[in-house]
């Protein structure tokens, strides 16, 4: 498998808006932990090799646990997660595949345990990671 177009290299205003989103999230009060599991799920879902890849290995380094980055695709089968987490997941899947929507009953989930501007943040996070997906799939960026 080839890389194709470097967007930051041919692009890179365009590249550094996006990379301006990304600082944002990283500038939120929004968990480390939290960070992780939107952006490994949403990456599992989109298919993105490099993402998951990139991600995951944060986690861990950032302490998540093997079983937890495991059975992140099948969440609601465990007890690892706590209620905020499983809210987080369960809009992280309705945002990522939008042409479904988001439902009524997963947004009020999260709006009931997450405060208004972390809900928002969370939001922005599944929105962000979805662009960097995009780009590390259309371009075929490889996993180091």
């Amino acid at each position: 498998m080839e890389t194709r177009i470097n967007i930051e290299k041919t692009e890179p205003a365009g590249y550094k808006a996006v990379l301006g989103l990304e600082k944002f999230i990283e500038s939120t009060p929004l968990t480390r932990k939290h960070k992780d599991l939107i952006k490994i799920r949403a990456s599992q879902i989109n298919g993105c090799a490099f993402c998951i890849d990139m991600h995951t290995k944060e986690a861990r380094k950032a302490g998540e646990t093997e079983q937890r980055i495991y059975a992140l695709n099948a969440w609601r089968d465990t007890l690892f997660f706590s209620t905020e987490e499983r809210a987080i997941l369960a809009l992280t899947e309705e945002v990522t595949l939008i042409s479904n929507h988001v439902s009524d009953a997963t947004y009020q989930q999260a709006a009931n345990v997450l405060e208004e501007s972390y809900l928002a943040q969370v939001i922005l996070a599944i929105i962000t990671i979805n662009v960097w997906n995009r780009i590390g799939i259309s371009t075929k960026l490889i996993p180091a």
